[in-house]
């Protein structure tokens, strides 16, 4: 399988699970991504068995998404900084969310005002890695944000 790993920052790399040694439980483990800048952190990691089927979605803290082929996403090696996600700009937030889906999935979005709403993947069409998406998701409140996807 491959592995994709998303930073904060909107940066995600793409390695063989096999880059991956078998460790002991007590070990530290190895690097997956390596982060850079202020409060950059992981925010989540997929495991793509069928990347023909399967495509890469991503939801920024202000409520923008899209859907990526697995493909756009180049092989590195782990522990790199990685390639842009997401367009992370004022306008959408830092990334919130990465998940693996299909055109059958649905995505339920909760802001932290309480608002949920759900969505059927087949009606966000795939767009480029480097782009910043479309509106998942309207905001009502000054300073909202997506509270989980």
């Amino acid at each position: 399988n491959e592995v994709v790993i998303a930073s904060r920052q909107g940066r995600a790399v793409r390695f063989n699970e096999s880059a991956v040694r078998a460790l002991g439980r007590n070990s530290t483990g190895v690097r997956g991504i390596t982060l850079e800048g202020e409060g950059n952190e992981v925010v989540g990691m997929v495991v793509v068995d069928k990347p023909e089927e399967e495509s890469i979605l991503v939801v920024s803290e202000n409520g923008f998404g899209k859907r990526s082929d697995v493909e756009d996403y180049r092989i590195t090696n782990r522990g790199g900084k990685g390639v842009i996600t997401l367009a992370v700009t004022e306008k959408t937030g830092r990334l919130m969310a990465i998940k693996s889906v299909t055109d059958a999935d649905d995505l339920m979005i909760i802001n932290k005002s309480g608002v949920a709403l759900r969505l059927h993947l087949d009606r966000i069409k795939i767009q480029g890695r480097a782009t910043q998406g479309v509106k998942l998701i309207e905001l009502q409140k000054r300073g909202d944000t997506i509270a989980n996807v």
